[in-house]
């Protein structure tokens, strides 16, 4: 799967060596922007119930027995999971430029590309929108295809042009000079990238969410900051000045009147007791990897696999004692296939790797051997479990599994997505 791509920049890399400077001639390729207009781009919301095919997996939150799955910058798929052994495809909402998403009193919370948009979802099948905030995440800019960096200049001085919606590889060439005994890096690019409870009328979110709500604010982790909206009205508002993070935070869970977060350097946990000043408590720092984290009885679940850019090459499962999150402490780490997406019910730990693991998670130092089940040959991305029932999203489509009988755990329903 594509990962989304924030803020980049544009780097030309030159070492002193020597006094005397050297101009070379270099050919590389870069991604250039590709701009809509600010009124084409807010106008192009729309909802409708017509039948549009799932083709890319994302986020999802489940919500009063549906499911919204957001497909990377195109929109939420509206899933009627009343019956969960025959989920129909009942809505799509089209926008543009949409990752994350969050439910809380039939309000629907989701970005697009620079904005925070909302909608009523009273009736499932036909959202409506209802707001927008513009511009309040300025530098989220779309995926790229491929490897390359981005224009960095275009990108962010041709802003007055509209909003980025995709790029154009294209190839340069221009002269450099360096000094001798130095070199010329090339072009490099900085990735600067990128909770579950149904109470109080609040959706349940996959692990790998980076908007996560508590009482009456919602947070969103974008590049290296914490925005905070207040939900208590109509109309969310901002509720103050961002928060700097740092770290690249790429996932965000609420437990108790805490936030914890998935970084590339580790785990850092934020309390929210006043939350509209969220304070650091700690981070548990040899947890290296930007991957989720999901938190039950204090004790924390997290993955991390390779594959990624958050810059390590491990595949593994950690469970960390976070009784005291000023001083969480790692219990147990487990080697993986390729773990993402993970959920937590009553000590039963569900994993997304080499398919879907379940585990009886009474004794953490025995994890492996309480192995409840594992389904295979699916490439899971993340789950939500809830009442029973174990909902994942994998490649090529959203898996249901029953746990009522730990015993005998089975296979409800998979709606397909269509490559």
């Amino acid at each position: 799967m594509k990962k989304l791509y924030y803020l980049f920049s544009l780097t030309i890399l030159i070492l002193t060596g020597c006094e005397s400077v050297v101009t070379e001639t270099v050919t590389y390729k870069i991604n250039e922007p590709i701009f809509m207009s600010t009124e084409t781009f807010r106008n192009s919301v729309k909802v409708t119930n017509e039948q549009h095919p799932i083709s890319n997996i994302g986020k999802m939150c489940f919500y009063n027995d549906y499911l919204y799955i957001s497909e990377p910058e195109q929109g939420i798929h509206i899933i009627d999971n009343c019956n969960p052994s025959n989920p129909q495809a009942v809505g799509f909402i089209k926008l543009l430029g949409n990752a994350d998403i969050a439910i809380r009193n039939n309000k629907l919370y989701a970005d697009s590309y620079i904005d925070l948009v909302w909608f009523d979802v009273s009736n499932p099948a036909l959202p409506e929108l209802k707001g927008r905030l513009d511009s309040i995440f300025p530098t989220a800019i779309p995926m790229t295809q491929n490897q390359y960096g981005i224009d960095y200049n275009a990108s962010f001085s041709g802003l007055n042009k509209g909003i980025i919606v995709g790029w154009e590889l294209k190839e340069k060439t221009e002269k450099v000079s360096h000094y001798t005994g130095g070199y010329w890096g090339g072009v490099a690019y900085n990735d600067l990238t990128t909770s579950p409870s149904n109470n109080n009328g609040t959706g349940l979110n996959g692990s790998m969410s980076r908007f996560s709500i508590y009482n009456d604010y919602l947070y969103s982790v974008i590049n290296n900051y914490m925005n905070i909206f207040d939900l208590s009205t109509d109309k969310p508002t901002k509720a103050g000045a961002n928060l700097y993070i740092g770290r690249n935070v790429e996932t965000i869970f609420s437990y108790k009147d805490n936030m914890f977060m998935g970084t590339p350097t580790g785990l850092l946990i934020y309390s929210v007791k006043d939350p509209l000043k969220p304070a650091f408590q700690s981070a548990l720092t040899h947890v290296y990897g930007c991957d989720p984290v999901v938190v039950e009885n204090d004790l924390a679940y997290v993955t991390i696999h390779s594959g990624n850019l958050c810059g390590q090459n491990s595949n593994e499962l950690f469970i960390a004692d976070v009784s005291d999150v000023k001083n969480p402490k790692q219990i147990v780490s487990y080697t993986m296939t390729n773990p993402k997406g993970l959920g937590i019910d009553n000590g039963k730990l569900f994993l997304c790797d080499d398919g879907l693991k379940i585990y009886n998670n009474s004794d953490p130092q025995k994890l492996i051997s309480n192995q409840l089940a594992h389904f295979k040959n699916i490439a899971g991305f993340d789950i939500i479990v809830h009442n029973n029932v174990a909902m994942m999203i994998a490649d090529d489509g959203i898996y249901q599994y029953d746990y009522s009988d730990l015993n005998n755990i089975k296979l409800l329903s998979k709606l397909p997505i269509s490559k």
